[in-house]
């Protein structure tokens, strides 16, 4: 009687046991020279990649040049040096290069930090790691196909009636590269976005509360991006920058 009396007071009921400290997190100290032989180690790899994504470049090298010209509807590209089309050739092959290679690069630069980070900090980042390439390369095919075609479209067009376009290779490809890397870019957008709020350093709440000032800052920095002054171009990248930017809030909210 006395038990059954103590087992309604939970005099009887046993406490939870404590709960186990989580083990501390240790870092590997390295050395100066260390540090300097794993940076060594890690431009070696990456040039490697390069050169190895260089060599495929260059064999499609004047195919893309002529991709180029038709998606942007050019009749002909122009070279006023001796060594202008070589140049334009090597540059075509060393771009795509560096973008085969970029899985590679960002993998390298991720070993580079990971000595630094913590265990939850590497595992969030390499397991998003292939999402971060993929965010890439749509915004650099988004430009490739869509935006810089447009452009230079309109820029070649302007004036027509009056003024003759005749342009260089250098500078076409130049211009192609430019806007194909800063889009590619900010595709990277709601990724970071992601990473930040599952890192614990922005909410998802502080995102939804900037929205209105996200809105001007993405008409500031697609009227920077896009080099014409034709609002049909501009808003072509600023759309899709913040649709980007909301489904960044989107991810963040799963973080």
């Amino acid at each position: 009687m006395v038990s059954i009396i103590d087992r309604f007071r939970g005099d009887n009921v046993p406490a939870p046991a404590p709960a186990e400290p989580e083990p501390e997190e240790t870092f590997a100290e390295m050395t100066l020279q260390e540090h300097l032989e794993e940076l060594r180690t890690r431009l070696v790899r990456s040039a490697l990649a390069v050169i190895a994504g260089s060599v495929v470049g260059l064999i499609f090298s004047f195919r893309i040049i002529k991709f180029m010209e038709r998606r942007s509807h050019l009749s002909e590209l122009y070279a006023i040096s001796p060594t202008e089309s070589f140049n334009t050739f090597l540059k075509v092959g060393l771009y795509v290069g560096i973008a085969i290679a970029m899985p590679v690069l960002i993998y390298q630069l991720i070993g580079f930090l990971a000595p630094g980070l913590t265990r939850k900090e590497k595992k969030v980042l390499y397991r998003f790691l292939p999402l971060v390439v993929i965010m890439f390369a749509l915004g650099v095919v988004f430009a490739f196909m869509i935006v810089v075609p447009r452009a230079l479209d309109w820029l070649s067009h302007f004036g027509s009636g009056t003024i003759t376009s005749q342009l260089r290779a250098e500078e076409v490809i130049s211009f192609y590269m430019t806007l194909m890397l800063w889009i590619g870019v900010v595709f990277e957008l709601p990724v970071v976005m992601f990473l930040l709020s599952k890192l614990g350093i922005v909410s998802h709440g502080l995102f939804s509360r900037l929205r209105r000032y996200m809105l001007v800052l993405v008409m500031i920095a697609a009227a920077m991006i896009t080099p014409t002054p034709d609002p049909f171009n501009m808003f072509l990248v600023a759309v899709p920058m913040y649709a980007l930017y909301e489904f960044g809030i989107l991810l963040a909210r799963f973080a």
